[in-house]
């Protein structure tokens, strides 16, 4: 045996056991690490490729049009010359911006807004709550048919919707005028008093039942122990429902409220079909987004109309960043 292999064998030159070495320590096994890599990237290819199809339907849907609007809102059209050769498109920066906002017309449009607003949202917020509740209280009975009841002029579009109050608002057709005619009730729905009304009439008929659908999930998500032990402690009804139940949904309560601030901005078809009809007191710029139509499809300034756009938008964002603030305050001071 080579001294070489004895020193190995922990063998010394005298025969002596001599120190051993310790054999080389096997390399660590990659395979948890790159596991782990692995595992972590298939998680981010799998959320990339769920979120590819929304990216590209919200650029498509949403920031080409936006932009577009941008863009075009820059231009306008003036005729060249003596005007044979037609009108020319020439870069006119916010000058477009300045004429909506020096129209009387698009400023009366948003004092409209105003009004409609200060009508429509308390008798919608409120009114979808007041029925969410009544559903989720133990008095309520066939639940799903009043639901149903409820959600099924949603079904129906908007359009469809307008021109069926509108025959029930016109007295020579309409049931209902004729029966308060006969109760001694004069009201013309398409007076200029009457036309505000008239149209929030026509936007709860259609979205009360869906924001009471919305309310009525949430409540009905609501943990049963904490109304039980309510109870318990002696709280009625109505403290039940305005201290336990509403601050338990409000979520949904935010979310309800800014998706109507949101689609009261964007009134349009009710006041449209309204002003087709005979003795209606409703302009073509009636609201900001019939003083945009006006621009675009009867005086073909493009320009414009897309100015208009763009200050609707603005103050669509300005709002909802208001409303989600202030929820957001009042939670925040809430010990």
């Amino acid at each position: 045996m080579s001294t070489h292999d004895a020193e190995r064998r922990g063998v010394g030159r005298a025969g002596v056991p001599g120190p051993r070495t310790a054999p080389p320590k096997a390399p660590r096994s990659p395979g948890r690490p790159s596991q782990a890599l692995s595992s972590r990237t298939r998680t981010r290819l799998a959320a990339g490729t769920l979120l590819t199809p929304f990216f590209a339907l919200f650029t498509v849907a949403m920031i080409v049009p936006v932009g577009y609007a941008l863009w075009l809102s820059l231009f306008t059209e003036k005729q060249s010359g003596l005007g044979f050769d037609g009108p020319r498109t020439v870069f006119d920066g916010l000058g477009n911006y300045a004429t909506a906002l020096g129209d009387q017309a698009f400023r009366d449009g948003f004092r409209v807004l105003l009004g409609y607003c200060a009508l429509y949202l308390p008798l919608m917020i409120g009114g979808a709550i007041a029925l969410a509740l009544l559903l989720d209280s133990a008095l309520a009975r066939a639940r799903r048919f009043f639901q149903l009841a409820l959600f099924l002029p949603h079904a129906i579009p908007g359009l469809i919707a307008a021109l069926i109050w509108i025959y029930l608002y016109t007295p020579q057709l309409s049931p209902v005028v004729a029966a308060m005619e006969a109760g001694g009730i004069g009201f013309d729905f398409f007076s200029s008093e009457g036309t505000l009304p008239s149209i929030v009439n026509i936007a709860l008929w259609q979205w009360l039942g869906y924001n009471v659908v919305i309310f009525y999930a949430a409540l009905q998500a609501v943990d049963r122990s904490l109304l039980e032990a309510a109870t318990v402690d002696g709280a009625g009804n109505w403290r039940i429902a305005f201290s336990v139940k509403l601050p338990l949904i409000r979520s949904s309560l935010v979310m309800v409220l800014l998706f109507t601030v949101i689609g009261s901005l964007q009134l349009f078809t009710e006041p449209l079909i309204l002003s087709r009809g005979s003795g209606s007191a409703v302009t073509s710029t009636w609201t900001p987004n019939m003083y945009a139509y006006s621009a675009a499809f009867e005086r073909n300034d493009y320009g414009l109309a897309a100015a208009a756009s763009v200050l609707i938008a603005l103050v669509a964002a300005v709002l909802s960043y208001l409303v989600t603030r202030f929820t957001n305050r009042r939670k925040e001071a809430r010990p």
